[in-house]
């Protein structure tokens, strides 16, 4: 019967040890030294075996109920010492407001890219987008980009396949990648993709080979509309750039478009704006997109009829709207994450 007089002083002397534990490792080491593989309850279950039989069930059915208890105090002692740690290490006044974290800004460029969306929209445009890696077919070929014509040089485009074939080096079989020029490309994929009439307007980053300075930057955003519907005409071109205009940069906005020339549309302009802006900027006008009814190639290209339909395009940077509508005077501004720059907005 010693081994059952044992249980009880043992259980006692185990749970003061757990309660007096000043932390998780002391908690610990207790626990291995009474409930671990050498512990002192394991030792009695070793024990079972040297009892006479009948004292047996009831010598195990104590120690297990021992171990329970032990068992379930470790626990509640564990959750006590996790808590203390958690705590911190000085004291705190719980009463002083909470520190709030400061939110941020929409960056000045998404600003106005959603600006010129909205505008949009209310005219019935949706929002088209395609991938920045291009082909050339999308980029230059169903834009009726010649081959030769000098956006398609290596020190203006960013190639991702080989250079000009050569005797030694001849190119390989397939279309070659870059980086598009301009969000035309994604034009030419949704007329490729869906019947007129279209109505679209594509906003995303293009890139070009260009030494970043005031006025350039090699990565830039960029974004078009393109129309396309019977009947459709430059004097609807017109109006629609003057609504978003006006709506972008005041209502005393003007636009005027000069002749130009564009591969991919015909006729093709330039498109300058006069406001208490460019008054400002010691201008009374400002060039600031392009724009063009599109060529009857493109249409072809894409497998639109040209005798059927008719379509305008335009295209402009944000950077230089923002620039404009702001007051800024350096482009690289935008890209350099100055949080002092960009809380102004």
């Amino acid at each position: 019967m010693a081994l059952l007089d044992d249980i009880e002083p043992l259980k006692q002397a185990a749970l003061a040890d757990l309660q007096r534990a000043p932390d998780l490792a002391a908690l610990e080491q207790s626990r291995s030294g009474y409930l671990g593989g050498a512990g002192k309850f394991t030792a009695l279950l070793k024990q079972l075996g040297t009892l006479p039989k009948e004292e047996r069930p009831a010598a195990g059915k104590l120690i297990n109920a021992a171990k329970v208890e032990l068992e379930s105090a470790l626990a509640a002692r564990r959750t006590e010492l996790e808590l203390q740690a958690a705590l911190p290490k000085e004291p705190n006044d719980f009463t002083l407001p909470g520190r709030r974290r400061r939110l941020g800004r929409v960056h000045p460029l998404t600003q106005v890219t959603d600006d010129i969306v909205r505008s949009f929209r209310k005219l019935g445009f949706a929002v088209a987008d395609g991938p920045e890696v291009e082909d050339e077919y999308h980029c230059f070929d169903a834009l009726n980009t010649p081959a030769d014509h000098p956006a398609r040089d290596t020190h203006d485009t960013f190639y991702l396949a080989a250079g000009d074939a050569t005797a030694a080096n001849p190119a390989p079989a397939g279309p070659r990648f870059l980086l598009r020029t301009h969000t035309s490309s994604v034009q030419i994929r949704v007329m490729r993709k869906q019947p007129p009439p279209v109505r679209i307007l594509v906003p995303g980053r293009a890139f070009r080979r260009d030494n970043a300075d005031a006025t350039h930057n090699p990565t830039f955003q960029q974004i078009e509309g393109l129309y396309v519907d019977k009947g459709v005409t430059v004097t609807d071109l017109k109006g629609t750039v003057e609504f978003v205009f006006k709506e972008l940069l005041g209502k005393e906005t003007r636009i005027r478009f000069r002749p130009h020339y564009f591969s991919y549309t015909e006729p093709s302009f330039e498109i300058d704006f006069s406001s208490p802006l460019t008054r400002k900027m010691g201008k009374e006008w400002l060039e600031i997109a392009g724009c063009g009814m599109v060529h009857p190639q493109v249409f072809e290209n894409v497998g639109y009829d040209p005798e059927v339909w008719t379509g305008w395009a335009f295209g402009f940077g944000i950077e230089r709207i923002a620039m404009i509508r702001y007051g800024i005077n350096d482009i690289r501004l935008f890209y350099e994450n100055d949080v002092r720059f960009l809380h102004q907005f």
